[in-house]
């Protein structure tokens, strides 16, 4: 048995998640074989490989049929590399790191590939027609409302006003903003499709702009969604709609993949582990708030590491809308220098499959530019689920 590592991180450009984004030509394959041939490009020799884990949360069409396993033989890595795709929705990338660095840890492997991606703009969120999304007795059964609309329950039960809620999002562009112009995702970023940056990121952004936009997700709620929402609930009565497209994450096309190995494997490959994959948690909590389990996840996982929040140097969290980064900004004292120094996907996009992955690589990458010792990453998903996952480096 060895202790998993991550030993390199790449991801591409985050396409605008529509018709018009600049990465709409390419469907997730040809997100995906790039990234293969990098890490090969920087030194990984595929036979070596024991497995590919990747997220992605739309299986079908374009993004069914195993990506991982397909996207492999595309590349030309030979017919001995398998492969599988896991979905556990939003935080499915994150999931596929922490299972791959769980196989590690067991002595089953000792070097992975692992990460998501999700080509929104082709296969829109819901396509599958799953019963969670379309059947309307299983969504009254179940609880599982609009994302949407459990980010408005969220700030309406924590006293979030909208002027928070976009200044959050405001300071998520500026940072974003900030760290392009700086080059901190040159070592990472691999172009594809002619895109070499983060499309949706907005560093023209201002307050009153982003006053002036409407709540996004009163009209879903005026449709049934607030009352099933507060359906057995003695409190809050009325649901506050304050999010706006502004402060919800925007779609996006995009992919990224994590290097994963004990020492032998790393010392093979002649590479220096670059951070231990110290815990992780997986958690399910009330699918109508739903979107507190990543949080709740990511303090399973620094108990599990024996790690305090003091002892943390930087927090990824998804910004699965702003009410949720305030609440755990408040819950672990992480001002803008802790929490998502980048930026986050509010700014620069949410390609479902993919993000967690990018979250974890967003991580690693921030506790090498301020010479860090622990960072956690974490994703809330639709339903109630979340992820998270302490990393430790020197």
């Amino acid at each position: 048995m060895g202790e998993p590592y991550l030993l390199d991180y790449v991801r591409t450009p985050r396409g605008r998640g529509s018709a018009r984004g600049a990465l709409h030509h390419l469907p997730a394959l040809d997100l995906l074989v790039p990234l293969l041939d990098a890490l090969v490009e920087r030194g990984l020799d595929p036979t070596a490989v024991d497995d590919v884990v990747l997220g992605c949360a739309s299986q079908v069409g374009e993004q069914g049929g195993n990506l991982a396993r397909t996207a492999t033989l595309l590349a030309d890595w030979g017919h001995g590399v398998p492969g599988v795709v896991v979905n556990r929705f939003c935080a499915a990338g994150i999931d596929a790191i922490a299972l791959a660095a769980a196989r590690i840890r067991s002595g089953e492997v000792d070097l992975v590939v692992a990460g998501g991606v999700e080509s929104t703009s082709r296969v829109p969120p819901f396509t599958d027609r799953a019963p969670l999304w379309t059947d309307a007795e299983v969504v009254r059964r179940t609880g599982a409302v609009h994302m949407g609309v459990a980010a408005d329950l969220n700030a309406t039960l924590d006293g979030f006003s909208r002027d928070e809620l976009d200044g959050y999002a405001l300071e998520s562009q500026h940072k974003a903003a900030a760290a392009w112009r700086s080059g901190a995702f040159a070592r990472s970023l691999v172009e594809v499709g002619g895109l070499a940056h983060d499309e949706l990121v907005r560093p023209d952004s201002s307050r009153a702009a982003l006053a002036a936009l409407p709540p996004a997700f009163a009209g879903i709620g005026a449709d049934g969604q607030d009352e099933l929402a507060l359906a057995n609930r003695g409190h809050p009565t009325r649901i506050e709609h304050r999010h706006t497209i502004a402060t919800s994450p925007a779609l996006a096309d995009g992919a990224a993949l994590v290097l994963i190995g004990d020492v032998r494997a790393a010392r093979r490959l002649g590479l220096t582990p670059r951070a231990r994959v110290a815990a992780s948690a997986v958690v399910a909590s009330d699918p109508v708030t739903m979107l507190t389990a990543g949080q709740d996840a990511m303090e399973r996982a620094m108990r599990r590491a024996a790690v305090t929040v003091d002892e943390v140097d930087v927090f990824e969290f998804a910004e699965s809308f702003a009410a949720l980064c305030l609440r755990l900004r408040r819950a672990f004292d992480a001002g803008p220098d802790w929490l998502n120094p980048a930026g986050g996907t509010i700014a620069m996009g949410h390609a479902i499959g993919a993000t967690g992955a990018i979250m974890v690589g967003g991580c690693l990458e921030e506790l090498e530019r301020r010479a860090g010792h622990f960072g956690v990453a974490g994703v809330s998903a639709a339903a109630g689920l979340g992820v998270g996952l302490v990393l430790e480096r020197g």
